[in-house]
């Protein structure tokens, strides 16, 4: 798939998963093209799906891991999972991370049509919709690599973004 422009984090995921639903897969997959996300660890991810609708692959379960990886980044991270997952009443510990495999009935039951997230709330309204539809979430631990490509898209916009609406959205009723 060629997007002609760049519309943000989640208008391309969105277009993704509307391309693979409409092909009828089962099962869609989301993660980083930076290398920073090991395709070996996929079949966990794919395991653990037989008995969820959505996992997530979490740097911050036990097991989980990152490597190479400023201190300042971990702290972002953990700090914008820790904000979310309060704010929301979430009970994922690495709500903002973006390797998640999902059932196609649990893409088409979220409402992909009303996402507003454009940066890395982006993965925090996924599971925060999943739950509040009654969905199955659960995490597998992953280890997390620095990128081996590419220049990270982290600014100030995007977590001015991510704080106004999940403050916006309030807790997860799910």
């Amino acid at each position: 798939m060629h997007r002609e422009a760049k519309q943000g984090l989640g208008a391309t995921y969105v277009a993704g998963f509307r391309w693979g639903l409409a092909r009828g897969y089962g099962v869609l997959v989301e993660h980083d093209a930076d290398g920073s996300h090991q395709p070996e660890q996929l079949p966990r991810l794919l395991e653990a799906l037989k008995d969820a609708d959505m996992v997530k692959g979490s740097r911050w379960v036990k097991g989980g891991s990152v490597k190479n990886w400023p201190k300042h980044r971990e702290l972002l991270s953990r700090g914008g999972s820790l904000w979310s997952r309060l704010a929301l009443g979430l009970p994922i510990k690495d709500v903002t991370g973006g390797f998640s495999a999902f059932r196609a009935e649990t893409l088409q039951g979220i409402g992909l049509d009303n996402i507003e997230a454009a940066g890395y709330a982006f993965q925090v309204d996924l599971a925060r919709r999943a739950i509040a539809k009654g969905f199955k979430v659960t995490e597998v631990p992953i280890e997390f690599i620095e990128r081996e490509r590419g220049d990270s898209k982290m600014s100030s916009r995007i977590v001015a973004e991510a704080m106004l609406l999940t403050t916006r959205w309030g807790p997860c009723t799910g």
